[in-house]
Formats: structure tokens, sequence, C-alpha cells
């Protein structure tokens, strides 16, 4: 497991430039506001979130998951299973509390100031996937670890699973136009762009819909799968009514967002309560 920061690096790289190349290629809408400008913004907001983890966090997943082998903790480091079978099951179990918390993160308010940095974005792109608030990314990493802890994975299923979300979510985040065809297909296998761009709608019940990030089951299992954007992918407004001025995509605006910006009506816990106070009238 000594080459992970190896491995990672190379898929990261390596996925980013064949979205960023197909972007070019094949854009599915044209982009409101200058890439250039978002692209710095949104990177440095990565690279901020990447110095804070490596600072914060003396014990990383793969780490802990190695820890957790030798000292004999997790379920899976208790129980009988195949190699293989285990590797299967930490990739799949890790996918489906992430999709959890992606939940959890539109149902608390507090929680949905830190993610609106996230759906804030005025366009859809890869970089976009990529883009987080530092406190939310400490938070979950913090859940990571945790799920990593009680489950006992083993170390390749953090490392497969880990190359598997990044490389996804810039995929899913990318400007792509997949024929509908191909898409159909591709989405009983993975969260598609045309799946997950729907997520990123200004139409509040379009947010609260298709949260997974790799595999595409999560939704459709729990209800919360949308096919289509009532608006069409070309003319759909991404983002958040609150927030369509370009000025707040820089990065200290995007850093102080969950602070002083507006929450609106997105978080699911309040869209429930307007729900029963409509039908108590």
């Amino acid at each position: 497991m000594s080459d992970e920061t190896s491995i990672r690096l190379a898929f990261f790289f390596g996925v980013f430039v064949l979205v960023a190349a197909a972007e070019i290629f094949l854009p599915c809408r044209s982009l409101t506001i200058s890439k250039a400008f978002r692209w710095a913004n949104n990177m440095g907001i990565v690279l901020l979130d990447v110095v804070l983890v490596r600072l914060l966090f003396p014990v990383l997943p793969v780490g802990l998951a190695l820890l957790c082998l030798d000292n004999g903790w997790g379920l899976l480091n208790n129980i009988a299973l195949p190699y293989w079978l285990e590797v299967l099951l930490g990739v799949v179990v890790l996918d489906m509390i992430i999709y959890f918390q992606h939940v959890t993160f539109h149902s608390v308010p507090a929680l949905w100031r830190l993610h609106m940095v996230h759906h804030a974005d005025l366009d859809f792109d890869l970089t976009t996937g990529l883009r987080f608030h530092p406190v939310e990314i400490i938070l979950s990493m913090g859940i990571k670890l945790a799920a990593v802890a009680a489950l006992g994975t083993p170390a390749l299923s953090v490392i497969v699973f880990e190359v598997l979300l990044n490389s996804t979510a810039m995929f899913n985040h990318g400007n792509l136009r997949i024929p509908p065809g191909v898409d159909r297909i591709l989405r009983y296998f993975v969260v598609t762009p045309d799946m997950h761009r729907v997520h990123h709608s200004v139409v509040i019940h379009e947010t609260n819909s298709n949260f997974g990030f790799n595999l595409p089951w999560w939704d459709r299992l729990f209800g919360t799968y949308r096919n289509q954007p009532v608006g069409g992918h070309v003319e759909m407004n991404i983002g958040l009514h609150q927030f369509r001025d370009a000025k707040l995509q820089s990065l200290h605006r995007m850093l102080a967002l969950p602070f002083v910006g507006l929450s609106g009506d997105y978080d699911i816990t309040r869209q429930e309560q307007k729900s029963d106070a409509e039908q108590e009238v």
C-alpha cells in the first residue's frame, strides 16, 4: 500500500485531463462566466482542502484500515469472509455511507450552509465536483474514518473507493454531451453527468434528488431518483436561487458563504415543514 499516493494522483490527473478534453469537444452547455476565473477559484479551494486534511489528520483512511487490520478492529476483521468479498463489501458500503452523508448535508440546516458552496457554482463542469468548503471536507473525512474503523474495511477497498469517488465525481460533474441511449445504459452502473446535473438545478425538488456520486443504485432504492430536469439539460439554470452574482465565485467569498450567505429554502427539513404546514391549511 506504499504506492497509494502515486496511484491516486495518477488516476486523479489522468481522469482530470480526459474529462477536461472531452468538455472541449463534447460540451453539453455553454458556460455563463469565465472558465479561467472559475477554475482558478475552484481549484484554489481544492488545494486548501488537501493542505488542511494533511495537517489536521494524523492518520488517513488507508492508514487507519491497516491499523484496524493489525489490531482486529471492525466488523470485517472479526468475521470469516473471502478476501474478494470483503473488498467488494467495503467499496459498496462506503459508497452507501457517502450517499447518506450527502442526504444529511441537505437535511441539517447547519450542514446545508456548508454544502451550499458546492451548489452555488453557476456552471457545471468537472471542477464543480471538487469544490467543497474546507469545513465540509474535514467533517466528511471524520465520517469516512469512523466508517472505516467500524466496518474494518480492507485497505484495498479504501484505495479502490477513493479512486472511484474522485474519478466519478469529476466524470459526473463533467460538462459532457452523452447520447441519450448511451446515458440510459450507463446510469445503471455509474452516476452520469445527465443524472447528476439534475441535482445542481436551481429547482428545489430537483436539487433534493440524485444524491449518488459513484454507484447510481441508492437513489432508486431509497426513492430520491429523478430521471430528467423539467427545464431540459441545456436550458436549465444551475446553482442556487439566492446566489446569482458571479463575484460570489471568488475564493474568499466561497469560504465566507456558509457564514454570511442566505440558506434559501433548499434544505430538506425546511421543505418537509412547509409541506406539513400546507397540508394543515
